[in-house]
This record gives structure tokens, C-alpha cells and sequence, in this order.
């Protein structure tokens, strides 16, 4: 939760989950009418929704965080090399910066202020925002601190990287949009479908909802479904 810039304690995420399972159900109540796939709904609006939630906000907030990052490190870059300490042109970036990185920027100051050294306060970065930039930004700033050498030059390297890494996702998303697309038609299409032919003849489909047999169709057919989804995901989806 704090990953996903959210301020909340434990109770606030149970009261939240509480409530989502009480939505849910309602929601499976109403449109279903059947007890058994309202609790279905409740038990997922209860224990998936909100972690869905917190790891969707968590993953914009990297992002976020991952675009604004270079900028960050070319203010230090501007202001090492212009002869103020590193400590200030941290300050620098928490009063400029963007969110979310101003946020993080503000807690190495606030961790300083409180007598723990730059070195540590900044290795504490990539423990609040767990990726592979604010590591590297870390370690810049550890070797520096204990072996010396050029800063501005170091970092100016890093911007350079970090700008690298920024150009490299952006390339891949572009080249994978085409995929993705294909997949998010082609698993939309069975229920296309279903609901065309349900407009078309209802009769005709209905056998698949009203009967056993149908209901067996059904649940093979979701789980087939289900297999090429996730061979699709697995496909298209990148490490960088």
C-alpha cells in the first residue's frame, strides 16, 4: 500500500475489502438472481478486487515515477556541477520534481534530517519503490560517497541509461501494441458471439445457460479459454 502511494493501515484495507465484497454481491444479487453466483461474485469483489486495485495504483505509480526519474537526475547532474552539495540538490528535487518522485526525494531529506547519512538514506530508495532505476540510482550514490570521483559525471552517465531504458520500454510497447490488440480481439470474440447470437435467435443460445450439457460446454469452453489467454499473456508480455 505505501508502494501504491496510498496512506492507508491495515483496518482501511479491510474495511475497503469488506466493502467491495458487499458491492459485489449486491451486483451478482441483482443481475444474476442466484445465490450461489452472488457469493461467487462477493468472495471475488472481496479477496481480488482490492489487491487488483493496489497493484494497478502501484504499477502507475513506478511508471510515473520511472518517466520523471532522468529529469530528477539532470537537476543533481545541473546542480553538482554548478558547485552545491548533493544534499542540496536532493532538496532541489523534492521541492521541483514531480510527484511521485518529489514524495521520495522529500523522505531522503526527512531521513537525513533525522541523522542518518545520504549514503543510506538514498540505498532506502529502492526499498520504497522496488525497481531496477532507483537501485541504480542508489549504488551511483554509494560509490561516490565512498570511493569519491566525478559525480556530475557519473550521473550524467545514469541520465543517459535511465533515458536509454525510457526509449527501450517505449519501442517495445510500440512493437507489442499490435499483438496485444490481436489478443484482446480474439479473446473478446466468443462473447461477441454469445451476445450477437443471443440478440439474433436467444432461443438457440439459451440451451447453453438452461441445460446440463450446456453447462458443461460452457465451462470447458472458458477453460480452453482460459489456456490460450494466458499462452497469449505469456507471448506478448516483455521483461525490460
Amino acid at each position: 500500500m505505501e508502494q501504491a502511494g496510498l496512506n492507508w493501515e491495515r483496518k482501511h484495507f479491510v474495511f475497503f475489502s469488506i466493502a467491495c465484497a458487499v458491492v459485489f454481491l449486491l451486483l451478482g444479487l441483482v443481475f444474476s438472481k442466484n445465490l450461489l453466483v452472488a457469493l461467487a461474485l462477493g468472495f471475488a469483489g472481496g479477496l481480488g478486487f482490492p489487491r487488483w486495485f493496489i497493484n494497478a495504483k502501484r504499477r502507475r505509480r513506478f511508471d510515473a515515477f520511472l518517466n520523471e526519474l532522468p529529469n530528477a537526475v539532470d537537476i543533481i547532474v545541473r546542480g553538482v556541477k554548478a558547485g552545491l552539495p548533493l544534499g542540496d540538490c536532493i532538496r532541489i528535487v523534492a521541492n521541483e520534481a514531480a510527484e511521485p518522485v518529489a514524495s521520495e526525494f522529500q523522505k531522503i531529506v526527512e531521513t537525513q534530517v533525522m541523522g542518518i547519512s545520504l549514503t543510506d538514506a538514498v540505498a532506502r530508495l529502492p526499498e520504497r519503490v522496488p525497481v531496477a532505476e532507483a537501485n541504480f540510482f542508489a549504488i551511483v550514490v554509494a560509490i561516490q560517497q565512498k570511493a569519491g570521483g566525478g559525480l556530475s559525471e557519473a550521473l550524467g552517465n545514469l541520465s543517459k541509461v535511465l533515458r536509454g531504458r525510457k526509449t527501450m520500454k517505449r519501442k517495445i510497447q510500440a512493437l507489442s501494441s499490435e499483438a496485444k490488440s490481436s489478443a484482446g480481439i480474439i479473446g473478446a470474440l466468443p462473447f461477441l458471439v454469445t451476445g450477437a447470437m443471443y440478440m439474433i435467435a436467444p432461443d438457440y443460445i439459451m440451451l447453453l445457460f438452461t441445460r446440463t450439457a450446456g453447462h458443461i460446454i460452457i465451462a470447458c469452453g472458458l477453460f480452453w479459454m482460459f489456456c490460450g489467454i494466458m499462452v497469449m499473456r505469456k507471448m506478448i508480455n516483455f521483461d525490460f
